[in-house]
């Protein structure tokens, strides 16, 4: 999958822990050092002036440059296309380090709604949980020999919701289904696994693949008779009040990338595991995803965005490009397009069994995989590879 490279102008990226940041200027922007100048602004922005203007980064709140910090580093600069400085921040620790997956925030005893995340359609009645229970880990089946002296007593059952239960997996929520989904969902069968050309004794198994009967987006599966899998991805679950519906502003893309960022740190966090295996539902690996670090703040804006011997606008009208955001640090591998060197990586990691399994509807791997590859483009080409992995940052 091929994405347009962007010609750089000004990357940032600050480490709150460090508390230190790399600020990446091209040449085509500022054609020396002594071009650069970096300074506090309003509101707790970085001013970065250049011979093509004045540029405003507005940072979080609690985070502010050190003045006079900023050093040029020339070591790692290929062909002359990039300038390199270091600085340093001020940090205050914060209650909320981030905001919480939607799996965190789920809870007994209050209303929910379920729209589509595609339409805003809503799925569900409004739904009142007794019980709001997380799921045996994505491979729990793999080791219930380890926990039992005895026959497995799981085997051929699943784990299925009551009717007034929220049960909640690594990537998706299982619910009972209500009489109004006749309305709202449609449901077909399909096939996973029947044509797997590196794999023909691969067994095939069937799938009922539930849609939100507005706009045809796959939402989940139907588990079982009465049951719902929902997967996190397609669908926005928030309080109920009134008959509001969820924020339509927020692109596909970037909720896409919100929603799995958010799970990923929350995985990482109470699995003490930083490497993932993102799979479709029949178990076919799509991509590798290693997490670096959660503390990053960053802010790309391309050679294009930068006008020639003006200002990028004032603090007030900032566009989201010129905003510095929480993000995480990946490295990935695409399984579909690895070279020889990557699919060394993918076979360590399959023979291993490195990287906890997060399974989601392939178009949605797929969805991904694209957001990751914009990312790494509108990277500084020195940092755009680690290794055999390639780089990419998603906002929370």
């Amino acid at each position: 999958m091929s994405v347009k490279t962007h010609g750089l102008g000004v990357f940032l990226e600050l480490r709150k822990r460090l508390q230190s940041g790399l600020l990446v200027v091209g040449t085509n922007v500022a054609g020396g050092p002594a071009d650069v100048a970096v300074s506090v602004g309003g509101d707790s922005s970085l001013l970065v002036r250049t011979p093509r203007g004045e540029l405003s980064l507005a940072l979080p709140a609690g985070v502010a440059f050190e003045t006079g910090s900023c050093i040029h580093t020339p070591v790692g600069e290929p062909s002359g296309e990039e300038l390199h400085f270091r600085l340093r921040i001020t940090t205050e620790r914060s209650k909320q380090e981030g905001p919480a997956s939607m799996m965190e925030t789920l809870k007994a005893k209050e209303t929910y709604s379920f729209h589509c995340q595609g339409c805003t359609t809503r799925l569900l009645e409004d739904r009142v949980f007794s019980r709001v229970l997380p799921l045996p880990n994505g491979n729990w089946n793999a080791i219930v020999d380890d926990w039992c002296c005895h026959p497995d007593p799981f085997a051929n059952k699943k784990l299925l919701p009551r009717a007034e239960d929220c049960l909640l997996g690594d990537t998706f929520v299982l619910v009972a289904r209500d009489a109004g989904c006749d309305h709202t969902l449609t449901q077909e069968v399909s096939s996973a696994g029947a044509t797997d050309g590196q794999d023909p004794k691969k067994p095939c198994h069937r799938l009922a693949l539930v849609s939100c009967a507005s706009c045809s987006s796959v939402l989940g599966e139907a588990v079982a008779p009465g049951t719902l899998k929902l997967y996190i991805t397609q669908v926005v679950v928030q309080p109920a009040v009134g008959d509001g519906r969820p924020d339509a502003s927020l692109n596909r893309s970037s909720f896409l990338e919100k929603t799995v960022a958010a799970r990923l740190l929350d995985l990482s966090s109470s699995l003490s595991s930083f490497h993932f295996s993102l799979q479709t539902p029949d178990g076919k690996v799509v991509l590798l995803l290693w997490l670096l670090n959660a503390d990053s703040i960053i802010a790309s804006v391309p050679e294009t965005c930068i006008r020639e011997g003006g200002s990028s606008g004032p603090p007030a009208s900032l566009s989201p490009s010129l905003r510095a955001a929480r993000a995480l640090k990946l490295l990935y591998i695409s399984c579909s397009s690895a070279s020889t060197q990557q699919r060394e990586i993918v076979t360590s990691w399959e023979v291993n069994s490195i990287g906890h399994p997060m399974v989601l509807p392939l178009q949605v791997c797929e969805e991904l995989l694209q957001v990751m590859g914009e990312s790494n483009s509108t990277l500084p080409a020195s940092m755009r590879c680690m290794r055999s992995y390639e780089v990419a940052y998603l906002r929370l």
